[in-house]
């Protein structure tokens, strides 16, 4: 029996000549991963434990972005924190205000996680870097601290759920009405710690942007990873962009999946995910009796650049509804500075939006947009948990950036249609 992408990624990087489900191994990491949030607590758990050194300066990437430019005294401790221990330990790779961006935009823009990689993040949709070929996946500050204490980490070798794309996205659609749909279908357990693996001809019609939305919302179906084929668009996306040279892996035509999961593309129509679950879909259609009043969109899920471009071509030129804010959030600055120079700033102020620094802020109910009681609000975030927002008594829907636009025009949740 062959392996998958996943299983030959993980052997490789535990040094056997094959893996199977369900075996216990230590793998070599390639990069840990921590934000502002979780950061603190790793080196906390670093120093209790009496380390002193990172493995490897160079292979730590310790982002700012939950909570920066901070919030209160607390999130300004936290940053300290981080700060302090990135200049006493050389790591090259740390990002402050003025060159940060949101951690899962951030690294696949910057080149530091390319094809064949193995990492850990402490955060959970640190998932995101499957879309380039890598495995990846989350972890708590505990595991965080130990990975850069030795630049090793335990896995159980996840089993595999496949995901077969046919045909191509309607117009109106992404990435994330893709995800959605998945996750309506198989549940947001379905594919609990298993390896969610993408392919079929349909990949090829799917952008860099729409893998990465796709492979950042795994772990809303519960997977421990997301991980698409390298191909010739992933190729072209690393080319000029990688540190270190891409490595390529194949699942093989023998591979086992405890599931196999077929989607056409064609049929995929603008998909919701009502409160207070993920999983909880409709098509947006359904639902224009929802009325809003908030519109967030950004996130490490859709604050890409063709989310932001999504954004701005359905409403320049127009006037958000009378109660709505709309928030608008690039992912990263070099995102920010692209949006600047075409002038999109300018039409989403005129617009009636706000558009803010790179950060996670409203995504978790942290600041920049925090729900109160009673109030709703519709997202390109990836939870919608009671109270993720804010009040525990608001409610957050989740979709595209085309889905969010259009129903910031016109008050309610609806689906967007060219003219």
């Amino acid at each position: 029996m062959g392996m998958t992408m996943t299983q030959k990624i993980l052997a490789a990087h535990a040094g056997l000549d094959r893996v199977e489900p369900g075996r216990l191994i230590s793998a070599r990491l390639d990069l840990v991963l921590g934000n502002d949030i979780t950061t603190p607590v790793a080196v906390n758990a670093f120093r209790r434990a009496g380390l002193t050194r990172v493995f490897d300066p160079e292979r730590v990437v310790i982002v700012l972005d939950h909570f920066v430019p901070n919030k209160d005294i607390k999130a300004a401790e936290q940053s300290k924190t981080c700060r302090d221990f990135a200049r006493e330990q050389g790591i090259r790779h740390f990002y402050d205000v003025g060159k940060m961006g949101i951690e899962h935009a951030l690294l696949p823009e910057q080149g530091i996680v390319t094809a064949g990689d193995c990492m850990i993040g402490a955060d959970s949709h640190t998932c995101t870097y499957g879309a380039i070929g890598a495995f990846s996946t989350g972890v708590g500050s505990t595991d965080m601290a130990a990975g850069m204490a030795s630049g090793k980490a335990w896995f159980k070798v996840p089993p595999a759920l496949q995901i077969r794309l046919t045909g191509h996205l309607p117009e109106n659609c992404s990435g994330k009405d893709v995800i959605l749909s998945l996750i309506g279908r198989i549940g947001v357990d379905g594919a609990l710690y298993r390896s969610m693996e993408f392919c079929g001809e349909g990949v090829s019609s799917l952008s860099m942007d729409d893998r990465l939305c796709i492979c950042n919302m795994a772990v809303e179906a519960g997977a421990k990873n997301g991980i698409f084929p390298v191909d010739d668009i992933t190729r072209a996306y690393l080319k000029g962009r990688s540190e270190r040279v891409p490595v390529e892996y194949a699942a093989d035509a023998d591979a086992d999946y405890e599931q196999v999961v077929d989607m056409d593309l064609t049929e995929i129509v603008p998909t919701v995910a009502c409160p207070h679950l993920p999983g909880n879909t409709r098509p947006a259609a359904e639902l224009h009796d929802v009325r809003i009043d908030q519109v967030v969109i950004g996130s490490c899920t859709n604050g890409r650049m063709e989310d932001m471009e999504a954004a701005w071509k359905i409403l320049k030129g127009k006037t958000i509804a009378d109660g709505v804010r709309c928030i608008i959030i690039p992912g990263t600055m070099q995102i920010l500075r692209e949006c600047v120079q075409r002038g999109w700033y300018t039409d989403w102020i005129d617009a009636g939006c706000v558009v803010s620094t790179p950060t996670c802020g409203p995504c978790l109910g942290g600041y920049m947009g925090v729900l109160a009681k009673g109030e709703v609000c519709i997202a390109t975030t990836n939870r919608n948990f009671v109270g993720r927002m804010g009040h525990v008594e608001s409610k957050v829907y989740l979709a595209s950036p085309q889905t969010a636009a259009a129903s910031a025009l016109a008050g309610y949740i609806t689906e967007y249609r060219e003219a």
